[in-house]
């Protein structure tokens, strides 16, 4: 092969470490872009943070507070020149005030009598943290009574080792086999102590499956025995409600009562009692004990309707405002920023500090005009509720700006906006469409086509409820053109059960 020199020319979109740092910002959410401001504010020291005007005023109030009162100071010299009589009392009065502060002062709980009682320092009172109610977990309940029970330390330490692995829901995953691998516990010592601890309150606690959880809770019901099944060969032995649990539950879920009826030669109504006692019972033991904690979501922008036109105001409470910093700017500009690299390394900064500044401005721009763009496709929502949604696709906005669809999306997640109509997604304004039968031109959007099932549903009859196949004919009677299918894809969507699961006998 001969070697040989080739000259080329070709264009290439490369991307820049600053046109990168943009684009991350705008993905990122509100808690992800507080934390992302707060490590540049540390990294960067030529950022620097304006105080809010709560901050200013607080700020201000305390300078004037530190300044010297010339007034009053001329004016106590001057009764001090005019009466020989006071003044030492008004010196030592006013030098014992400005020495000591307001705040010692209180502390400080001086009473008049003959006895003076003081009150403790604030340094003595318990934290914020150590006041906030803390609501009882699973094991910790449980732990409290495996203390007060008659069991061995042995036994108790087994019992604890059991209770440290139950889960959430109060079930016990693992084989006491792999509970007892890495200890010197025997499995048979394992089987005594859970039968104990499965006796602790909630009732069905430590069980290793459903059915032991409800024949656990069965155990502790105190209710009689619903029939009997008799003894002959081939046939279960023990009470109806046990049966069921043990070998029908799945025919429970499918609410096939014959094929139970006939299973265990019972009558209906020997079935319908005993489904409702298992109706009755609780299949997660350790849900009241869970510690479920509500986030409060921040809303990137509100919508609002201001004399009759909606705006779009972003939400910047939180965020840090920042800025170059003014004494290394006049440090720079004056020259005296030292060495080469130390004049190299603050223009680095410098850079970097603008870039930044100029990336979060873009970026509340940006998205300030895609909100604009989804409330004036959706102004039908606004004034008048989900039922006037309308289909819309990233590429419509795009389009309507003159944004790319990938810009649209990286906007559009992780984002909320507060309206009228509540808490919402961005996301939440995309949807499909379904045609309509009276206007083809007109689609539906597919959430307003959801919230119409979601109606049917429940104003059905128990008794007699609506098939996917009735669903999708009183949709068409309404003009919408749908689907079987596509009404059963919608109700698994929005974990709808079926009709057969819906229907109630009793």
């Amino acid at each position: 092969m001969k070697l040989r020199l080739d000259l080329r020319l070709s264009q290439k979109l490369i991307m820049t470490p600053q046109l990168q740092q943009a684009i991350k910002l705008l993905q990122l959410s509100r808690l992800e872009l507080q934390q992302s401001l707060q490590q540049h504010l540390m990294e960067n020291p030529l950022l620097d943070e304006l105080a809010t005007e709560t901050e200013e005023s607080e700020e201000t109030a305390v300078a004037e507070r530190e300044q010297p009162d010339t007034s009053t100071t001329v004016a106590s010299e001057t009764r001090s020149e005019g009466d020989d009589d006071k003044p030492a009392e008004s010196g030592e009065n006013a030098e014992e005030f400005s020495a000591s502060s307001w705040e010692d002062y209180f502390d400080t709980d001086m009473r008049r009598g003959e006895t003076e009682y003081s009150s403790s320092s604030k340094e003595e009172f318990p934290s914020y943290e150590q006041t906030v109610a803390k609501s009882t977990s699973l094991e910790d309940h449980l732990v409290w009574q495996l203390s007060l029970s008659g069991l061995s330390d042995r036994e108790k330490a087994i019992g604890r080792l059991i209770i440290g692995n139950l889960d959430d829901d109060g079930y016990l995953r693992m084989t006491l086999e792999e509970l007892v691998a890495q200890t010197a516990y025997s499995v048979a010592e394992a089987e005594s102590v859970l039968k104990d601890v499965q006796g602790f309150d909630p009732n069905g606690v430590a069980a290793r499956d459903l059915s032991e959880c409800l024949l656990l809770q069965l155990k502790f019901l105190g209710r009689s025995q619903i029939g009997s099944l008799g003894s002959r060969p081939g046939v279960l032995k023990g009470s109806v409600l046990e049966a069921m649990v043990m070998h029908h539950l799945k025919d429970l879920e499918k609410k096939q009562y014959n094929r139970i009826a006939k299973a265990l030669n019972i009558s209906m109504e020997d079935v319908f009692e005993a489904t409702r006692i298992i109706e009755g019972l609780e299949p997660k033991p350790g849900r009241p004990f869970s510690n479920t904690q509500n986030y409060a979501i921040v809303p990137d922008v509100f919508v609002v309707k201001n004399e009759g036109v909606w705006e779009v105001l972003l939400n910047d409470d939180g965020l840090p405002r920042m800025r170059i910093s003014p004494y290394y700017k006049q440090l720079m500009s004056s020259g005296q920023s030292g060495s080469a690299e130390t004049k190299a390394y603050l223009d680095d900064k410098l850079r970097a500090a603008q870039w930044v500044i100029r990336s979060i401005e873009q970026r509340n721009k940006t998205i300030v005009k895609v909100v604009s763009s989804i409330v004036k496709f959706q102004e039908g929502f606004f004034e008048r509720g989900i039922q006037h949604l309308k289909p819309l696709v990233l590429k419509q906005v795009a389009e309507d700006i003159g944004m790319h669809e990938s810009t649209i999306s990286r906007v559009t997640a992780n984002k909320y906006m507060y309206c009228p109509q509540g808490m919402l997604e961005l996301k939440f304004f995309f949807n499909a469409g379904l045609q309509r039968a009276d206007q083809p031109m007109d689609m539906l959007s597919s959430l307003t086509v959801r919230e119409m099932i979601r109606q049917m549903v429940a104003a059905e009859d128990a008794r007699k409820p609506l098939k996917d196949e009735e669903i999708a004919a009183r949709l068409r009677t309404q003009q919408v053109l749908i689907a079987r299918r596509t009404v059963a894809k919608y109700r698994a969507e929005d974990n709808i059960p079926s009709a057969t699961q819906r229907r109630k006998f009793f």
